[in-house]
């Protein structure tokens, strides 16, 4: 698509790698960047700024390849640009939840959106694979181009007056976001959690096709299984998360860390793809949850004025944690194989729970002492 047809396997691997980084990490760099400019903002501009920033970028890149002036060099930079307020934007739409919902429906509020983004990564894989086969791969960018503008209109027309409306006072210094959470124990502890979560699947991202392809000596489609039941399980978990809202938010996310790895394991100690897709599936439905859970606890510990910084520094942090756990892959694979490396990483999530729990609860108990004594 970005004229690369011709180079070496070596060079389109590394473009590939730079092309993916570059729609993640620059996310990061605006969090901080931005963060004078648009800490003040509502939550539906900040997601509203970031789909028109996406639908704008990213159709520059079919467009550059009809005119035949798409390069490699040009589609990264494009795709970095389109992604510089993704943290932001992200922060935008669960604050924006957090401004038109009531504490009781946050988390159901939470659990609809994410329905529809695990849904997302069922169904558009196959969709991008059906219209690279019509038509071509630039136009599963144009495509996705599109439905970000269709996005940023529907911020702008569809959500309610006094949603757009809404003025939110700035939080004084720079980098507000990440220095709320430094001085919150609660908000530090489940940023830890999130990421050492993230960098421990990491690991299992680089793994698992090995894995399926040296030890099971499988193929594409057993591959394809792996995700297919993944995705089925996050939206089942992503559904059960909107019925979750009497349950206890900390230990039902400390939870789903410890059940995510009890259920890898069966994945790197068992030697069949069934109990594979089966083991995967259900870790599927137990991080469906994961992200509704922690995100409203979020929404709850941090005022409506404050959300929005403190939720792009989350994302921000977050986004370095799955590049950061792929890197640990290799050489973990290296020294243990790919069916130890899954393993390794099913334990790590076991006792990075159990940690967690272990932090809250001693937490939980100062708190009470400190009720007490006052």
């Amino acid at each position: 698509m970005v004229g690369t047809a011709d180079r070496a396997p070596d060079q389109r691997g590394t473009w590939v790698a730079l092309a993916a980084a570059a729609y993640v990490l620059p996310g990061a760099l605006g969090a901080v960047a931005f963060d004078r400019f648009l800490r003040g903002r509502s939550g539906a501009q900040l997601a509203g700024w970031d789909a028109v920033t996406r639908a704008v970028l990213l159709g520059a890149i079919p467009l550059c390849f009809v005119l035949g002036a798409l390069s490699p060099v040009l589609y990264v930079v494009l795709l970095a640009l389109s992604s510089l307020l993704s943290a932001w934007g992200k922060a935008g739409r669960y604050t924006l939840l957090a401004e038109l919902l009531p504490d009781e429906h946050m988390l159901a509020g939470n659990a609809v959106v994410n329905v529809l983004l695990e849904f997302s990564t069922v169904g558009g894989p196959p969709l991008a694979a059906l219209i690279i086969w019509l038509v071509g791969p630039a136009a599963v960018i144009a495509v996705d181009a599109a439905t970000f503008a269709v996005l940023a209109l529907t911020y702008g027309r569809a959500v309610p007056p006094e949603a757009k409306a809404v003025s939110v006072k700035a939080t004084s210094g720079r980098s507000a976001g990440f220095q709320l959470i430094g001085r919150s124990r609660e908000l530090l502890g489940l940023v830890v959690l999130s990421f050492g979560f993230f960098v421990l699947f990491g690991p299992v991202t680089v793994a698992l096709p090995l894995h399926v392809s040296q030890d099971l000596h499988g193929s594409a489609a057993q591959l394809a299984g792996y995700y297919t039941s993944f995705g089925i399980g996050a939206v089942l978990g992503a559904i059960l998360a909107g019925y979750l809202k009497n349950w206890p938010m900390r230990l039902t996310t400390v939870g789903t860390v410890l059940c995510f790895g009890l259920v890898l394991l069966p994945l790197g100690l068992s030697g069949s793809v069934y109990i594979g897709w089966l083991a995967f599936g259900l870790c599927g439905l137990t991080w469906g949850p994961f992200p509704s859970t922690t995100t409203v606890l979020f929404q709850r510990a941090v005022p409506k004025e404050q959300l929005a910084p403190v939720l792009a520094a989350r994302g921000a942090v977050l986004s370095l944690a799955s590049p950061a756990g792929a890197l640990i892959g290799a050489p973990l694979i290296l020294a243990l194989t790919a069916q130890g490396a899954l393993t390794a990483s099913a334990v790590g999530m076991i006792g990075l729970s159990l940690l967690a729990a272990l932090f809250f609860a001693l937490r939980r108990e100062t708190q009470v002492a400190d009720d007490r004594s006052s």
